[in-house]
């Protein structure tokens, strides 16, 4: 169980009966910070990733009382496809987060219309510069890799995405699976968010993260990266 693995000072571990209760416990956690921000500094930014497993997240957040206009949600990564195919992550946003009182927020999505993913890379940090930072709430994912984001291991731009000294918010990169052709915000702006949690399930995952803590490469394992900086992380069974 995750409760068990010897985590860095910095972080916190939330272990969960169910999917069900993970959902809700970390919607409750998500709209809280975003309160707490609104009420700091007038506006909150929340930063999300896609994928299968946040939809009942999605759906839970969907239901807070908080006051949503002053809230701006973007994406942690998207991979390169319409934005009205399934497998987008605005799609899942857009259908399953940004509903009932949610719907009132703004949206900034990272799949801009370009001839290559490198132009669309562009166009998506000029669209970034009107999204709150840094970043009030990010809500990462982790896949068996040790990848997060759309931060891949040896992807051909993991090296300049990972650079703290880097200036660019978003960064063209390849998955391993398909689709190939994604988009990733870098981790100076991920890393630079004020609350930041990690979603994980099942005992793969937790085996992962164990792989992680116990080494330093973060070019093999990028989820190395936010292992030693203020984090929450939310785990359940699958």
């Amino acid at each position: 169980m995750i409760y068990l693995l010897d985590l860095p000072l910095d972080v916190v571990a939330h272990s969960h009966s169910d999917a069900a209760r993970s959902a809700q416990q970390l919607a409750e956690t998500v709209a809280e910070a975003l309160r707490e921000a609104i009420e700091s500094h007038g506006r909150a930014s929340l930063v999300v990733s896609g994928g299968r497993s946040p939809v009942a997240f999605f759906q839970c957040l969907s239901r807070a009382e908080l006051d949503w206009s002053q809230v701006v949600v973007s994406l942690a990564d998207e991979r390169w496809v319409d934005p009205r195919s399934t497998q987008s992550n605005e799609y899942l946003v857009c259908n399953y987060l940004l509903q009932g009182r949610a719907a009132s927020a703004s949206f900034i999505g990272l799949h801009q219309p370009a001839d290559s993913l490198e132009a669309a890379a562009e166009a998506a940090e000029s669209a970034l510069e009107a999204l709150p930072q840094p970043i009030d709430v990010l809500v990462l994912g982790m896949g068996e890799d040790g990848h997060t984001a759309s931060l891949f291991p040896d992807s051909p731009n993991l090296a300049q995405a990972l650079d703290p000294e880097g200036s660019r918010r978003c960064l063209p990169m390849q998955a391993p699976t398909e689709p190939r052709e994604r988009l990733t915000l870098t981790a100076p702006m991920l890393l630079a968010a004020r609350h930041q949690l990690l979603v994980i399930s099942g005992t793969a995952k937790v085996e992962t993260l164990r792989r992680a803590i116990a080494g330093n490469d973060v070019r093999e394992m990028p989820i190395r990266a936010f292992l030693h900086y203020p984090l929450e992380i939310h785990w359940h069974p699958e």
